[in-house]
């Protein structure tokens, strides 16, 4: 399955640490003549942090898709009746929304988003960077990996002595993620040893 030509929606939230990665995915989708729309999680579009100013993320991401980021909830909504993308993925995925989504809370562009690309029955890929993947959201992770239409990026542990419950995915393995996801199919394996 290739990329191009495909609607992906890029949800990002607050793991700002990985926004660096993130962005050259987005770059990498383009390249892949993706027609890619961002989408920001209300604090992802609003929080400075030592990784990077809210606003300069918002315009990076409008710069290299050629399209305004998708910031309120409001907008979210409509991709879902308009069914406009083919797959979202959810990246960085934060302990946070991974909990919201496995519970079916939606407060933010990011989860409506996602709502309704699965009310489409379309993939929606996660890409997870949480410090408690292995402690309090591993029960989430366990619900959205059996979840139908829901994949995962594969992860590992980014830090197991110092942060030993913390895992992240390997964002270079996005894009056969979303290749092996619109052809139905969790890309394998799913945990990886950490790089």
């Amino acid at each position: 399955m290739t990329l191009s030509g495909k609607n992906v929606g890029v949800a990002l939230t607050g793991s700002y640490c990985t926004f660096d990665a993130v962005f050259l995915q987005i770059e990498r989708l383009v390249q892949e003549n993706a027609n890619v729309y961002t989408i920001f999680s209300d604090r992802a579009q609003v929080t400075d942090s030592r990784f990077g100013k809210a606003e300069d993320f918002l315009q990076k991401a409008k710069a290299i898709t050629g399209k305004a980021p998708i910031t309120t909830i409001v907008e979210a909504e409509k991709l879902g009746p308009n069914n406009l993308l083919d797959i979202v993925i959810i990246t960085p995925c934060t302990g946070n929304t991974l909990a919201k989504m496995a519970n079916a809370i939606i407060d933010s562009p990011v989860l409506m988003a996602a709502k309704g690309q699965l009310r489409n029955q379309k993939p929606v890929v996660i890409a997870i960077s949480t410090n408690d993947a292995l402690s309090n959201n591993l029960k989430n992770i366990g619900m959205l990996i059996n979840a139908k239409n829901v994949y995962f990026v594969p992860f590992g542990q980014d830090n197991y002595k110092g942060k030993p419950n913390s895992m992240v995915a390997h964002f270079d393995l996005i894009l056969p993620t979303l290749e092996e996801a619109l052809e139905g199919r969790q890309i394998q394996p799913i945990v990886l040893a950490p790089k």
